[in-house]
């Protein structure tokens, strides 16, 4: 257990956990063997080095070299690559064929893909903590991909027969402008619902878990470790990139040519293959042990700190923080982690009274109390993303918005407006393939940093082009709007002006990829590396929840500044259907202004967090430092 001296013992002399850091003394470390507690939470896991890769079947991995590795991450790449070209083909195709094809109106198609992007996001925690606590991340994978697929196979066959859809005969331009063609059954809508919204579950077992279980093929022992992990985030995102490319083109043009039919039983197809590329790669994977549930561990923690709010340090029976003996941890999965001063009411779980016996729910080893301490330092670092995802959340229904009032003809191809939203992915790729030789060099130089960078440097780098990107577009639109009044389309919102090129909005676009890039990759590797080892998957999960909560933040932001701004007789505002008597620009200044206060308080909670210490790190990594600047 961890014994405290006497300065800390002592509530008397002030020495509580809970006073400042600078009159405390570090807390030194002395084991007390305790037989009846390492029965009462198991022999304890994992080794000084970290936890054990295992094979499927949970036998210990003898030979590392036969697995794992890059080899069977392009396995894990190709089932993320599919899911991520499933959800921006849907994303891009449904608010039209449920208007189109299902005769709903635009507003409630609209809301109801917004909802399956939120949520196919937000319930990401589901998948993370399933994975974590019960299957691991290659059965919740396996699990959830196949409910993924009977999704998408679900809306194909809505698209594909007439029993699923309304009468088509008569519905023409005018009639479904007006409303005047046959509605979609209560029936046939709940089909399509069902069938949408299962996607949007197997999502949530796939995205918190791919990135993880990526990053799990590599020897977190070997001294290439560190750089190996960054490479393979900036090629999974690579992946995630040319996924939504397909998406934004393929998957469009097969729609235009070949109808909705088609254009859905692709990405049912490629879901498919991917499954079964997935599967092939199974003697090659690398496993971790689930550790338990999560969640309970978290209320465990919590209710024995809260249970022994009053209880001073130095009531304990035996003196101190309990923790197992020896170099095993009491969770499946994990190796211990360091006493930090951070939170230090929640030490009290810790704390020994004579009264606490065996029960988890009074008394939790440092290492579980520091679990929970980590996950909450996490949160104000993955909730800083938040607002990016609320500007690309705007930008895949403004900016087409505005694109349909301008000339889209690159010489003699007309490309479709659907299609805008393909250059932010462009642009990522571009990025991702200069990485290593463009911007490594150039950062390395400017911040000393080996990798260019730090994770939270990037992430900073990140939300900072999204407030350039936002403000351009706030300036550009203010342009287009009066270059429309100027030449008479104030009220032909869906003419198309020849002489203004919708290639202007490739600057916002472009430089919306580069913050994603830069932010979200960021991210994703921080959230891995900064996670407890058995919550990892929950780590990456806060990436796919703040995803999820932006895109509901700006359906909330929009509905505020819809009814903050909609003049007396509802005509005019912001965001009114008419882009050329709205104020989009002020949107943009306000989106811009949530940006810029967002990036203060990232700074902030950024400057204060200090990087893990991990046994893998700590020799050859120069993370440890509380600064980003």
């Amino acid at each position: 257990m961890y014994i405290m001296d006497e300065a800390v013992r002592s509530p008397a002399e002030g020495g509580r956990l809970g006073t400042p850091m600078s009159s405390r003394k570090k807390l030194g470390i002395h084991f007390i063997e305790s037989e009846d507690r390492r029965m009462a939470f198991g022999r304890g896991y994992s080794t000084p080095a970290g936890s054990t890769p295992v094979d499927i079947h949970g036998k210990s991995i003898v030979d590392l070299s036969k697995t794992g590795g890059w080899i069977a991450a392009l396995f894990i790449f190709g089932n993320e690559m599919a899911e991520r070209m499933a959800y921006f083909g849907l994303s891009v195709n449904m608010v039209a064929f449920m208007f189109y094809v299902m005769h709903r109106p635009f507003s409630s198609s609209s809301n109801a893909v917004n909802n399956f992007l939120g949520i196919s996001q937000a319930s990401s925690v589901l998948g993370g903590f399933l994975a974590d606590a019960y299957l691991g991340r290659y059965w919740t994978i396996a699990i959830f991909t196949s409910i993924y697929l009977a999704g998408l196979a679900g809306i194909t066959l809505c698209a594909t027969m007439t029993i699923f859809t309304p009468k088509q005969e008569g519905c023409e331009q005018l009639a479904l402008l007006l409303g005047e063609c046959e509605a979609a059954k209560p029936w046939q809508m709940s089909y399509l619902y069902t069938v949408l919204y299962m996607t949007a579950f197997g999502a949530a077992g796939i995205r918190p878990c791919v990135s993880s279980f990526g990053a799990d093929q590599f020897d977190e022992r070997s001294k290439n470790y560190k750089a190996h992990l960054d490479r393979f985030f900036n090629f999974f995102y690579l992946s995630v990139t040319v996924g939504a490319i397909v998406a934004f083109t393929v998957v469009v043009y097969v729609q235009m040519k070949h109808g909705w039919g088609a254009a859905f039983g692709c990405l049912a197809i490629a879901m498919g293959l991917s499954n079964m590329l997935f599967f092939i790669g199974t003697p090659l994977y690398r496993h971790r042990l689930p550790g338990g549930s999560p969640l309970t561990r978290v209320a465990q923690v919590l209710v024995a700190a809260f249970r022994k709010r009053n209880a001073p340090f130095g009531s304990g029976g035996f003196v101190g923080l309990y923790e197992l003996p020896g170099s095993h941890s009491a969770i499946k999965g994990s190796r211990k982690i360091p006493h930090t001063d951070h939170f230090s009411f929640l030490d009290k779980a810790a704390l020994q009274l004579k009264e606490d016996g065996c029960s988890p729910w009074r008394l939790c080893t440092v290492t579980q109390v520091e679990e929970v301490k980590i996950l909450i330092r996490l949160i104000p670092i993955a909730a800083s993303t938040i607002m990016l995802n609320v500007v690309l959340t705007e930008y895949l229904t403004l900016s087409v918005q505005q694109a349909y009032t301008m000339n889209t003809h690159l010489g003699h191809l007309k490309l479709p407006v659907t299609c805008m939203p393909v250059f932010p992915g462009l642009s990522i790729f571009l990025i991702l393939s200069l990485y290593y030789s463009l911007f490594v060099p150039l950062f390395r130089r400017i911040t000393g940093h080996p990798h260019g960078a730090s994770q939270l440097q990037r992430v900073g780098i990140g939300l900072a082009v999204s407030i350039v990107s936002v403000a351009w577009a706030a300036v550009f639109e203010k342009y287009r709007r009066e270059y429309a009044v100027q030449h008479g389309f104030e009220s032909s919102f869906l003419t198309p002006m020849p002489n203004l090129s919708a290639y202007w909005l490739l600057i916002q676009y472009c430089l919306i990829g580069v913050a994603e890039v830069f932010c979200i990759v960021g991210l994703l590797e921080f959230l891995y590396e900064e996670a407890p080892d058995a919550m990892k998957s929950i780590g990456s999960a806060y990436a796919a929840l703040a995803g999820g909560l932006g895109c509901f933040a700006a359906t909330i932001i929009n509905t505020i500044v819809k009814s903050a701004t909609t003049t007396h007789n509802g005509s005019r505002s912001w965001l009114s259907q008419n882009i050329n008597t709205a104020r989009f620009d002020y949107f943009y200044w306000l989106l811009t202004a949530f940006s810029l206060l967002n990036f203060c308080s990232f700074l902030y909670f950024a400057h204060t967090y200090q990087y893990r210490t991990t046994p893998h790190n700590a020799p050859h990594d120069d993370h440890n430092t509380p600064t980003i600047m």
